[in-house]
């Protein structure tokens, strides 16, 4: 991997990819769309393949990102060993962030809008001397509007087309024991009112049944009192929820109507949106209905699978 100035603007993109030709395919072309395109250096992460089933799906993957224009140059590390998307994720994102300061990420499976990158990169400078900052997220879950700004802090994260800085990212840890540092009263409010299990993840991650990232991310912003910048519309669709996924089942409860136009970064107070909050807990209690409703086709299904109706990771 080349290295890059710290601090690099625009900042770059870091891309997370497996064994989705179609889907790896339209996320590029709606990310070389960007305006800011042209002038970013595209990090590239392909992980090998975990079975002979996959071989070829990966193989496909690695021939059309080697023809991937459009970019101001594109870096393409292919690991030899299948590591698992959270430790893909983990080394890639800490790589690009010691190199740059700062990285844009995103997965195989994301349709952006074309003010994707203006935003991010706006964001970014704006709050990089914040450190109470430590998330910007691309997209939004598809709640109810509220308020009338252009953004809005949340302590969640959401890991859909998202950034970060060195500063923050050094605070990360993938430690179970991060759990122990939770009261109830914590819990609840990290669950939204408990209307999301989002707790029960790590709990799934201690007992070996998930290996996942961003529940740990998410955990670590919100013991710092960290927060997460958010688009009052969203800039990014997850065009994943097809099956095709590792953690991903078919749903449309998390589609999302594409921003066309800029978002606008100005100052907001850098304190959790309590309008935001209550729509988030109404959003996922709404989402209920869809699963039990599913629940008697999912009940059989192996533990990842129903994992994806309980969580977005």
């Amino acid at each position: 991997m080349n290295k890059t100035s710290n601090d690099a603007f625009p900042a770059p993109v870091v891309l997370f990819v497996y064994n989705r030709p179609t889907h790896t395919r339209q996320t590029v072309e709606a990310l070389s769309r960007n305006f800011l395109a042209s002038d970013t250096v595209l990090h590239i992460y392909s992980d090998a393949a975990r079975s002979a089933l996959d071989a070829q799906k990966v193989a496909e993957v690695r021939s059309y990102i080697k023809q991937i224009v459009g970019f101001k140059f594109v870096t393409i590390t292919e690991r030899n060993q299948n590591i698992g998307l959270a430790r893909s994720i983990i080394e890639g994102v800490t790589k690009v962030c010691n190199l740059a300061g700062h990285c844009i990420v995103i997965e195989d499976d994301l349709h952006t809008s074309q003010f994707f990158l203006t935003y991010m990169n706006e964001a970014l400078t704006f709050y990089q001397n914040e450190p109470k900052v430590m998330h910007i997220s691309g997209c939004r879950y598809p709640v109810k509007p509220f308020g009338s700004e252009d953004t809005f802090f949340l302590y969640i994260p959401l890991c859909w087309g998202w950034a970060t800085w060195k500063r923050a990212w050094d605070t990360f840890e993938k430690d179970i024991s991060i759990m122990e540092r939770f009261s109830d009263k914590m819990i609840r409010r990290f669950d939204f009112e408990y209307s999301h299990g989002f707790f029960n993840q790590l709990a799934l991650n201690k007992s070996g049944q998930l290996n996942t990232w961003f529940i740990f991310w998410y955990a670590n912003i919100f013991l710092r009192g960290g927060l997460s910048l958010f688009p009052s519309i969203s800039l990014v669709n997850n065009i994943g929820f097809d099956n095709s996924g590792v953690h991903c089942s078919t749903t449309s409860v998390y589609d999302s109507e594409l921003c066309n136009r800029r978002v606008v970064i100005s100052k907001v107070d850098i304190v959790e949106s309590s309008l935001g909050y209550d729509s988030h807990v109404n959003y996922f209690i709404s989402m209920r209905v869809g699963f039990w409703s599913r629940f008697k086709y999912y009940i059989k299904k192996p533990v990842k699978i129903l994992y994806s109706l309980l969580s977005h990771v």
